[in-house]
């Protein structure tokens, strides 16, 4: 029997807006406390500092405050236009107000006698009151560390701004610096100690690829998602962050079924795919997966369904000559408006980026089929857990979408194999389809076999199939041969099939 368990007052906290912080943190930024977040050079740490007064701004209308200890307010409004934040436009509506404390360039910087932030904070409190506002910023509290030379001094001054922050019930934001990713959590050691919370942003280089990260350290009194969750920034809407939390295993099943286009392959799947479902066809180089997905996005085509192809290994000009090639005109399936053609290098984009712009492409399109050839190819962009994250995070989108799914993976050896994208995905998968090479009797042959059907009977036998102009033939089976998925077929001595 289940006890019952007392509800507790929660501490109320505010949207960001930041998209994907918001789940990490269980809501937002804890209302009315200071957060301190801290991170490497190019980290992001000013851009989800003026985010934060941004979002506040653009979504609910709080006004906000960025002091600015470092870059000079003209070089902060000219940074963020490319994100599509007018501060200007702001600044004359009284919801932005800059407090400059950054140093003259042309002054010399001479401490004497004690030093507190006194005049600093009469400033502050002055703008808060001045335009109403409810959310602050201050980068970059290294700053203040490095003009003055006194810590302990700087410390109390920086406990004192947190409770005047506090006693002005505004919900801030300080951002701090680190030497290296992994280790202190602020440069100078103290900063962590006056905040309420602290969130740490990372840049890390990991086998020459840059992975950017956040992770909350602290929230006092409140709860949050624990671990790092990868971010991007995009050009017009700032940090996004991709929570694999944000993904609930609440996608709908269909057993309406759908042609792979290729009425034999059809047969082996016991009628098609299911319309919702995941497929992986796996093989080496020219087994057919190109082919597999071309008839596939042909088949959806014919029954006027809208079909959407990823393609990171071939160009657009070379699909279409391929397709061409077996009888499928794809220019006149894009002219109809039932197939659009999306080509890349994985190396054009950071991970983050792809799996964002994929996600746009596909709800503005909407279609009916999607298709990613290679998925394989964008293992070369990314770190090992960075992959995996990619391709847990898309597969789950398109099937929250209610789509079919095709993708496509390159084995590392000509006959046979597992390759990291099939150990990834393979578990995700509703069907596995595998193309191998057969070396018999001094030739080179081609099989096809359908290794996994969830929720539907399926043909269980090594099927040889041949390419032409007209496309993909399946024949008989492979009989007396063994080996043949491991990419070592032998001849059986004995016809095990008539016993």
């Amino acid at each position: 029997m289940f006890t019952h368990i007392p509800n507790y007052p929660q501490i109320e906290k505010i949207e960001t807006g930041i998209k994907g912080f918001d789940l990490i943190s269980n809501g937002g930024l804890p209302k009315g406390r200071t957060t301190l977040v801290s991170g490497t050079a190019g980290s992001a740490k000013t851009l989800f500092a003026v985010q934060f007064l941004a979002e506040g701004i653009q979504r609910s209308g709080d006004a906000g405050i960025f002091v600015t200890f470092e870059e000079e307010p003209a070089d902060i409004r000219r940074n963020v236009k490319s994100l599509g934040w007018d501060i200007e436009a702001w600044e004359e509506a009284g919801k932005w107000l800059f407090v400059d404390a950054s140093p003259d360039p042309g002054e010399e910087q001479i401490e004497s006698g004690r030093y507190d932030l006194g005049a600093l904070l009469a400033r502050i409190e002055y703008a808060v009151s001045r335009i109403g506002a409810t959310r602050l910023s201050m980068d970059s509290l290294g700053a203040v560390f490095a003009q003055f030379r006194d810590g302990a001094i700087v410390r109390s001054e920086l406990f004192r701004i947190s409770s005047i922050l506090r006693q002005l019930k505004v919900t801030s934001i300080m951002t701090s610096e680190r030497t290296q990713e992994y280790g202190e959590i602020a440069r100078f050691g103290v900063e962590e100690f006056v905040a309420d919370n602290v969130v740490i942003l990372r840049n890390v280089l990991d086998d020459e690829k840059r992975r950017r990260t956040m992770e909350i350290l602290k929230y006092r009194g409140t709860s949050h998602q624990k671990g790092e969750f990868p971010f991007t920034v995009v050009s017009g809407r700032g940090i996004l962050a991709i929570p694999l939390s944000a993904m609930e295993l609440k996608q709908k099943s269909s057993n309406v079924r759908i042609s792979s286009g290729n009425d034999a392959l059809d047969s082996m799947c016991g009628g098609g795919f299911f319309r919702d479902s995941i497929i992986l066809a796996s093989g080496a180089t020219g087994t057919g997966k190109t082919l597999i997905t071309t008839e596939f996005l042909n088949g959806g085509a014919k029954h006027g369904e809208r079909c959407l192809l990823f393609a990171f290994e071939e160009s657009r000009e070379q699909l279409f000559r391929n397709a061409d090639g077996w009888g499928i005109d794809f220019e006149a399936m894009e002219a109809s408006g039932l197939l659009k053609v999306v080509c890349a290098y994985p190396e054009a984009a950071s991970l983050e980026d792809h799996l964002i712009e994929m996600k746009d492409i596909i709800e503005h399109f909407k279609p009916h089929r999607i298709a990613v050839d290679s998925l394989s190819a964008m293992e070369r962009v990314a770190t090992p857990k960075g992959f995996r994250e990619f391709v847990i995070s898309l597969t789950s989108f398109i099937k929250h979408q209610e789509v079919a799914g095709l993708f496509t993976s390159t084995t590392p050896t000509l006959l046979g194999g597992t390759s990291v994208t099939e150990s990834h995905i393979s578990t995700l998968t509703d069907s596995i389809i595998l193309l191998r090479y057969v070396e018999m009797n001094g030739s080179m042959r081609r099989g096809l076999t359908v290794l996994k059907m969830r929720g539907s009977t399926h043909d269980k036998d090594i099927l040889e199939f041949n390419i032409d102009g007209s496309g993909m033939h399946l024949g008989n089976p492979f009989r007396d041969v063994t080996g043949i998925l491991a990419g070592n077929p032998r001849e059986t001595p004995y016809d095990f099939h008539s016993l």
